[in-house]
């Protein structure tokens, strides 16, 4: 990562690589706003751009910055800026521009006028690795309707060059061919948008079925979260491999990869430790700084998995350096989902690759709420069997914690209480009388509210 040396600077040289496609970054560091703590973390931010174009097959050539007191309204960059940039972009044969931000409709169209190359935001990357990677039809509606969403107020731009022409007849006779497919093209995006949410709606209906059916049975939910590529995905395989049943095989696997958003979809596993002791495992999409509102609106109905669970796991790569940073990254989502009162352990991940080395599996520093609860920290190699085992053994004693003690006697014509009762609870004493199965168990409120309502019945 290249020093802050002046006002602007170009860094980063790189040579394009096989058939990707070159592309030019360009940051501005905005030294009046609050975006950026510091020069460290403006790189540190376009780093994390470099990452992403190469999620989308592109090679980054330069990585042009400038240092403004605000962004330029009409521009970004001012425009002896952008008319540097347009130089580099002919002289590197780039194809492309990408700016570390969001920008305005007028931006895009005023910078492409300027640098006669497509220009392409933050934003709009995001939404094409999210494209990319969604595999489920659900991701595929979600991310489409995301994209609509950015799409529709910048359509001007993709017809400003159109002659006005007339010559038609109706409502749009008075405007020309650009103007005329603008609205067209405006209606058409209406009437999808409004189809996808009908069908985000529906199948927002089977989740919350199936979410329904998995708390009557009383089997705890722990949801994987954190930022994008800390490792969710494999410790969700990892949990997979280490606990082989029916209904966790090694064919259950998720797709794994060391890059930004190597999956999309909502994964849900059931993981069982031991007779009586089981839970749901759900892999959540990542997170990353400046996430597209659309897409966290788009994605809320996949999301809600989060805030039904009944423990969140925060997967950190604590190899990185900015893994507070991607903490409170995620804090601030699962906040403004709902979910911030959930009981949560921050799984430092990657542990193996710290520099100075650190010793793992163990606990760490213990982290107190505002409601009293107490958040657990640990560090672990998701990779290495024995911490996939210190993690499950503190995950089921945190499921443990608000857990029953019972003594039952079950009729022997009470068959079906006995077989849920085997299917969840775990049970520390058996004894067939001649009265009835005696049985002595743990389990959550939820399945003792069930049991003594299955054998009044």
């Amino acid at each position: 990562m290249a020093a802050f040396f002046g006002a602007d600077e170009i860094w980063n040289i790189q040579s394009p690589e096989g058939d990707k496609e070159p592309v030019i970054l360009v940051g501005v560091y905005n030294t009046e706003g609050v975006e950026y703590a510091s020069e460290k973390d403006f790189y540190h931010s376009l780093d994390e751009l470099a990452e992403l174009t190469k999620a989308c097959n592109m090679t980054p050539v330069y990585t042009i910055t400038q240092q403004l007191p605000q962004v330029d309204k009409a521009l970004y960059v001012r425009s002896g800026k952008a008319e540097e940039i347009a130089f580099y972009a002919e002289d590197m044969e780039a194809e492309r521009i990408i700016f570390n931000d969001t920008l305005s409709p007028s931006q895009i169209r005023n910078l492409q006028k300027v640098i006669k190359k497509p220009v392409t935001d933050r934003t709009r990357l995001i939404l094409d690795i999210f494209e990319r990677r969604a595999g489920s039809r659900e991701a595929k509606l979600q991310v489409e309707l995301a994209k609509l969403s950015y799409l529709k107020p910048r359509l001007i731009g993709m017809w400003e060059t159109q002659n006005r022409q007339g010559g038609a007849s109706g409502a749009l006779s008075s405007k020309g061919e650009g103007e005329k497919q603008l609205e067209i093209d405006r209606r058409t995006i209406d009437s999808r948008l409004a189809e996808l949410r009908r069908e985000i709606k529906e199948i927002s209906k089977e989740r919350k079925t199936q979410r329904k059916k998995r708390q009557n049975s009383g089997i705890p939910l722990v949801a994987l979260i954190g930022y994008t590529n800390a490792g969710k995905s494999t410790i969700m395989n990892s949990l997979i491999d280490g606990f082989k049943n029916d209904t966790a095989r090694s064919d259950k696997k998720v797709f794994e990869a060391d890059m930004v958003f190597a999956t999309l979809d909502t994964t849900v596993r059931k993981i069982r430790i031991e007779k009586g002791k089981e839970f749901l495992l759900s892999d959540t999409v990542g997170f990353i700084r400046h996430l597209p509102t659309s897409l966290v609106e788009a994605f809320k109905s996949t999301l809600e998995e989060v805030t039904e669970a009944d423990l969140l796991l925060q997967v950190v790569d604590a190899s990185d350096e900015y893994a507070h940073d991607h903490i409170e990254v995620t804090k601030s989502i699962i906040n403004e989902l709902g979910a911030g009162g959930i009981p949560m352990i921050t799984v430092f991940n990657k542990a193996d690759k710290c520099e100075p080395p650190i010793n793992y599996p163990r606990r760490g520093l213990k982290e107190a709420t505002v409601d009293g609860d107490v958040n657990e920290n640990i560090y672990i190699s998701a990779k290495e069997p024995e911490s996939i085992a210190f993690l499950t053994s503190i995950v089921a004693e945190k499921l443990d914690t608000g857990n029953v003690s019972m003594e039952l006697m079950i009729p022997y014509s009470k068959g079906n209480v006995h077989a849920y009762i085997m299917d969840n609870a775990e049970v520390s004493g058996l004894d067939y009388l001649d009265e009835g199965i005696f049985m002595q168990i743990r389990c959550k409120e939820s399945v003792a509210g069930r049991i003594t309502k299955m054998l009044e019945e």
